[in-house]
């Protein structure tokens, strides 16, 4: 059996972008990346919800009117959800599978406690420890590939970009001070590097429960692959030091793309591989190869600096092919 695993960042999907005409050709150049990439199991990022009426409930409007007439329209949809039990007005992640979905579930600070901290810089100060919280949950699915389980974990990592700090902002972007600013990026870093901690627990549990597991963590990483939190996922061999657990680390489906090819974002003339599709060494072992959908993708930095809207994502999806054998017969 053939299966094509993809991430896509659809950078706010649904959001107000001017114009019904505007936000018409932004979906139609979305749909045909969707389409051109042709997954079996798509992850998606930055999907938006919507009120279609002002005081109705907020559902995934935009990303019905994306996958409508697709393929995608009758896969499975998993879709991360508030406390309420209803999509968030932003950045909701979404796993479309066109195998059963077995079982499925979500992961904010539920493996591991809030760490808690005091901040130094506010103004007025912090009179207590405070948990820093995730920004977004971590999104799993189990399907049923042919008789086999295989796991998909969607996830969308903070921005390198400093954490509010009370007190110390004028402005969206501009901070008061030097030892404010660098207060909120340490925070923004724990936010990160412990969103990543946790999906390396969920993955070490799907271990202890099956061996051979075959475990696909995909997403915006807002990272590359030499980057804290990315180790922290991966457990390599190389950092722990141990060749036992090499049958429990990650690998990047990417690695296989050249070395010229291999960014999935332009920022101000350089080329960031920020989007990452990591995979367990059963599921590395059917790996056929990957690709990343970077022709023609646009520089963030100077977009915005002409005021011009993306037609469709300033991320590039990552693909990855594989060959899943029979359930019961061994991979070869």
């Amino acid at each position: 059996m053939r299966l094509r695993i993809a991430t896509f960042n659809l950078e706010n999907l649904g959001r107000d972008t001017g114009s019904a005409e505007t936000g018409e050709k932004h979906l139609e150049c979305l749909r045909g990346q969707i389409l051109e990439i042709g997954a079996d199991i798509l992850c998606l990022q930055e999907i938006d919800a919507q009120k279609p009426q002002k005081k109705g409930k907020r559902r995934l409007a935009a990303l019905d009117a994306l996958v409508r007439d697709s393929p995608y329209a009758d896969f499975t949809r998993i879709a991360s959800e508030t406390e309420a039990g209803l999509p968030a007005d932003i950045h909701n992640l979404v796993i479309l599978s066109r195998f059963p979905v077995l079982e499925h579930g979500q992961y904010r600070q539920s493996l591991m406690p809030a760490p808690c901290y005091r901040a130094v810089t506010p103004v007025p100060p912090e009179a207590a420890f405070e948990p820093v919280q995730w920004d977004r949950p971590i999104l799993h699915a189990v399907a049923d590939i042919g008789g086999r389980r295989l796991h998909i974990v969607n996830l969308h990592l903070r921005a390198p970009l400093a954490a509010p700090i009370r007190g110390q902002k004028s402005g969206s972007v501009h901070w008061r001070g030097t030892a404010a600013w660098a207060e909120g990026f340490f925070l923004a870093t724990v936010k990160r590097t412990g969103q990543a901690l946790e999906a390396r627990l969920l993955a070490d549990r799907i271990f202890d429960a099956e061996a051979e597991a075959l475990i696909a963590v995909a997403g915006d990483f807002n990272c590359e692959s030499h980057e804290t939190p990315i180790r922290v996922l991966r457990a390599s061999a190389e950092d722990t030091g141990n060749p036992a657990l090499e049958c429990r680390e990650l690998r990047p489906a990417e690695a296989s793309v050249p070395v010229e090819e291999r960014y999935s974002m332009r920022y101000h003339g350089k080329k960031f591989l920020l989007d990452h599709l990591l995979v367990s060494p059963a599921l590395a072992a059917m790996c056929q190869g990957a690709a990343i959908g970077n022709r023609g993708l646009d520089d963030e930095y100077e977009a915005r600096q002409e005021g011009r809207t993306p037609a469709g994502s300033f991320h590039a999806p990552v693909t990855a092919d594989f060959v899943i054998p029979p359930a019961g017969l061994p991979v070869l």
